[in-house]
């Protein structure tokens, strides 16, 4: 039976030693328990590191500890010291946490730190690979583990991955600050399903993609060689019930009306989280409401966090500048305006201050979710007096939790205001808010999303099996190669660009390679071949290019065609006067679209965009074309959108048309036709029953079979002799 595989920097276990003796301790996170949550999916192993370096622990050790885990499940993967300066330290956090947070100005780029990262994901992999099956579903958490799935892949190249990020995904203009930007994304790429917090990471993710690597997305689905890639929003949720189920205790306590208002902030000590403007904001809202001094307090509580890193070390110095600042300004004999504690909190007291806080002050710069925003919702579930939460709208959880008083981390007067606000609004109307917030936050807990996730995973892979019955597998190529050697007459019809050839940033780039040549020229020589080139191309760059090999060749979609050996001849009488009404259309388009072209043909006008910016691109496209379409109809002529083409040219002209010229001429008992993009879907259509068609790339097609790059077709075709 196949095994759920979590993959993370950590184990859920922390292991220590002190005297010669191990000390196991169950780490607590979000991610952890939305695991052990999880029933119906097999048997759960882990893979992380355990907590203490490799060269503190003697062989045998290691092999007394890697025992005593397996029997918890988890299988450590030990690191040196200098793995985790470097790896974990060095590029994780020093690297991706602030280019991936949006402080670029903090992220090192260091040649050391980059290897040291793919280093340690390799040793992920290795002991990974020596544990698990293709059948298991493997889950790879987050920013330390990226190149880890097509690591995988590489290993196991039928195995079930998902991925799923816990930070921000940056915007592209960020990312392609990185100098590892490619092996990155290729090796979070490794993965089937790729998950974020929410959809606006989606969304940075599918544009680096695209602008990095190439790849287009449909409905946020890539293709990748044979494999469809799932990008998704999976919102991570809490344990509703252990927060909202609040101790008696607590609510035993009086609380005595003249007490201060609690303002509570949690946080790790981090420069993301925003904690000197959140200081500065108060501070303000002291200054302008005087009426409020002895009446609120501002107890704040900051979890130590890479205190070893200077950043962070300056960080705290600031922030405990401020309060004492603060705190020796407003003070008074009875009252502190802040309370300020640097530590980590048990649950049952830091629970015990979510259920007595007043307003939750959650005001991050940037964060991928935030969960301390949903704890603080959920503990006032059973609360007479309901708390209000201001949150920042760049906290992952903001898009969850609307009902908040949501306010923009670096807007001080606004934050101010939120704060008179919270402290003003009607109980009714906290009631009302909160309700709302806990009953979503109830319903997707971080079970559901667990759940959800590994659901998601067994769906994209059911999807790609259902795909994969199209690809041109090595049997269905051997079954083609054995019907072709059982004929006699055999018409071979191949598109030229993206087909045998890749696509070239210039068309005129795209000339055949002597690879190409040899193939066609193979094929050829068979006296039982007929071979035809149809292709988008001019006549002359078909003659140039290819003239000197007996096959037969269609220009410009089939507007001319000649056979081997014998003269262009046109298969249209179209009038070319609609031009004069359509280029300078094109011309206004390409003044607007840097980096875009035209190519005029003898039936037919080219916009080529594949030099320019995507996103333009795309809404230039979609002008453009609905530009067009209102005046084709009375021009009889068509519009067709082809690989990073625009292209017009008269309805009478399509390959279908031009592959029926020679479906026609024989009795054939073998064809076969390879295109790539929508052009060649009217060829595919047009073959006879029996024909092996195969369309190169991704996308839905009409052809029988799919293969991923030309490549492929070239090397299938060498197999034709």
């Amino acid at each position: 039976m196949s095994r759920l595989v979590i993959i993370s920097n950590r184990l859920p276990v922390n292991v220590t030693k002190q005297d010669g003796k191990f000390g196991y301790r169950d780490s607590v996170g979000g991610v952890a328990t939305g695991i052990s949550s999880l029933t119906g999916h097999g048997e759960k192993i882990w893979f992380g590191w355990p907590g203490i370096p490799s060269e503190a622990l003697t062989k045998k050790e290691k092999k007394e500890a890697s025992e005593t885990l397996t029997e918890r499940g988890c299988y450590p993967v030990f690191l040196s010291t200098d793995q985790i300066d470097n790896f974990y330290s060095g590029f994780c956090n020093r690297t991706i946490w602030p280019l991936f947070h949006y402080f670029s100005e903090l992220s090192i780029y260091d040649e050391a730190f980059w290897q040291a990262y793919k280093s340690a994901n390799q040793l992920f992999c290795d002991e990974l690979v020596k544990h698990v099956n293709e059948d298991d579903f493997i889950w790879v958490h987050d920013y330390q583990l990226m190149l880890l799935p097509e690591m995988i892949r590489e290993k196991l190249p039928e195995a079930q991955i998902g991925f799923f990020l816990h930070i921000p995904f940056p915007s592209f203009e960020l990312m392609r600050e990185l100098p590892r930007r490619s092996e990155l994304l290729n090796g979070i790429l490794g993965a089937d399903l790729i998950g974020f917090h929410e959809y606006d990471y989606v969304r940075h993710f599918l544009s680096s993609v695209y602008r990095i690597c190439g790849c287009e997305h449909h409905l946020s689905k890539l293709q990748i060689d044979n494999r469809q890639i799932r990008v998704d929003a999976f919102p991570m949720g809490i344990d509703y019930e252990k927060y909202a189920s609040i101790p008696e205790k607590f609510r035993d306590k009086p609380v005595k009306d003249e007490q201060p208002k609690i303002i509570l902030s949690v946080d790790r000590l981090d420069y993301t989280k925003g904690i000197p403007n959140r200081l500065e904001a108060y501070e303000s809202f002291l200054s302008k409401y005087p009426e409020y001094h002895g009446k609120v307090r501002l107890v704040m509580i900051a979890v130590p966090t890479r205190t070893e890193v200077e950043e962070y070390a300056s960080l705290r110095e600031t922030i405990e500048k401020d309060v004492g600042r603060i705190n020796g300004k407003y003070s008074t004999v009875d009252w502190t305006p802040i309370s300020y504690m640097f530590r980590s909190l048990p649950f049952d007291e830091l629970s015990e201050f979510y259920y007595r806080g007043d307003i939750g002050l959650i005001t991050p710069l940037r964060d991928g979710m935030n969960l301390v925003a949903k704890e603080f919702i959920a503990a006032q579930k059973n609360k007479d007096h309901q708390a209000v939460l201001i949150l920042s709208e760049m906290a992952g959880a903001a898009s969850e939790l609307s009902e908040s008083i949501v306010i923009n981390p670096h807007h001080k007067d606004q934050i101010v205001d939120a704060i008179k606000t919270a402290l003003d609004m009607p109980q009714d109307q906290r009631a009302k808010r909160n309700k709302m917030m806990q009953g979503r936050i109830s319903r997707y807990t971080v079970g559901r999303w667990a759940t959800e996730f590994i659901v998601s995973l067994k769906e994209i892979k059911k999807e790609q099996s259902r795909l994969r019955t199209k690809y041109f597998t090595r049997q269905h190529q051997q079954n083609a190669v054995e019907e072709y050697n059982n004929s006699d007459k055999r018409l071979i019809l191949l598109d030229y660009d993206g087909t045998l050839a890749p696509f070239s940033r210039l068309p005129e780039d795209a000339m055949p390679c002597q690879d190409i040549i040899e193939t066609l020229k193979g094929l050829c020589t068979n006296e039982k071949n007929t071979v035809v080139v149809i292709s988008g191309r001019d006549k002359d760059t078909l003659s140039n290019w290819l003239g000197a090999l007996p096959l037969n060749l269609a220009a410009e979609h089939g507007a001319f065609y000649k056979s081997a050996g014998g003269d262009w001849e046109s298969a249209i009488n179209a009038e070319s006067n609609w031009k004069e009404m359509i280029k300078p259309i094109l011309e206004l388009t390409v003044d607007r679209t840097p980096g875009s072209l035209i190519e005029e043909k003898s039936s037919s006008l080219v916009w080529h965009f594949r030099k320019s910016e995507p996103d333009l691109a795309k809404l230039r496209t979609q002008e453009l074309k609905d530009t067009l379409m209102m005046m084709a109809a009375n021009l009889n002529i068509g519009v067709f959108e082809g690989n990073k083409i625009v292209e017009v040219k008269p309805v009478s002209v399509n390959k279908g048309q031009a592959a029926g010229y020679w479906t026609a001429k024989e009795d054939w008992d073998f064809i076969f036709c390879a295109g790539d993009d929508c052009t060649d879907e009217d060829m595919f259509e047009a073959m006879p029953e029996g024909s092996v068609s195969c369309k190169i790339g991704k996308g839905i097609s009409a052809a029988k079979y799919k293969l991923n790059r030309p490549q492929q077709l070239r090397e299938f075709l060498k197999q034709l002799k």
